[in-house]
C-alpha cells in the first residue's frame, strides 16, 4: 500500500474507533439514568463499529503475514492505541451497564 493509502487506512482507524469510545461512554450514562435498553443498543453500536474497524487492522496484520509488511509510523501507533482503548472502554462498558441494571433490580441506585 501507498503512504497515502496507509494514512486513509490510520485515520479510518482512530475514526472508528473514536466513535465506538463515544458509544460505550453513552451507554454508561445510560445506564447510569436506568435506561438499559438504550444502554445496550449503544453497546450493540460500539461492536458494530468495532468490527468493520478491526477488519481493517486484521488485513494490515495478514499482509505483513504474508511477506508484504507497511511501514509503521507514529500515526499508525497512534491509531492502533485508540484502537486498542476502544476496545477496552467497550468491555467495560458491558460491565458497567451490566452492574447498573443488577443494581437497578436491587434497588440500589
Amino acid at each position: 500500500m501507498e503512504n497515502a493509502n496507509m494514512l486513509e487506512l490510520s485515520m479510518s482507524l482512530i475514526a472508528g474507533a473514536g466513535d465506538a469510545k463515544s458509544d460505550s461512554m453513552e451507554a454508561i450514562m445510560l445506564a447510569k439514568e436506568g435506561k438499559f435498553q438504550e444502554a445496550k443498543s449503544a453497546i450493540q453500536r460500539a461492536s458494530d463499529g468495532l468490527q468493520s474497524t478491526h477488519e481493517i487492522q486484521t488485513q494490515l496484520i495478514r499482509d505483513e503475514m504474508t511477506g508484504n509488511p507497511h511501514e509503521v509510523t507514529l500515526l499508525m501507533v497512534h491509531a492502533q492505541d485508540h484502537l486498542n482503548g476502544a476496545l477496552m472502554m467497550r468491555d467495560l462498558a458491558e460491565e458497567f451497564v451490566h452492574l447498573y441494571e443488577v443494581m437497578s433490580k436491587k434497588g440500589e441506585c
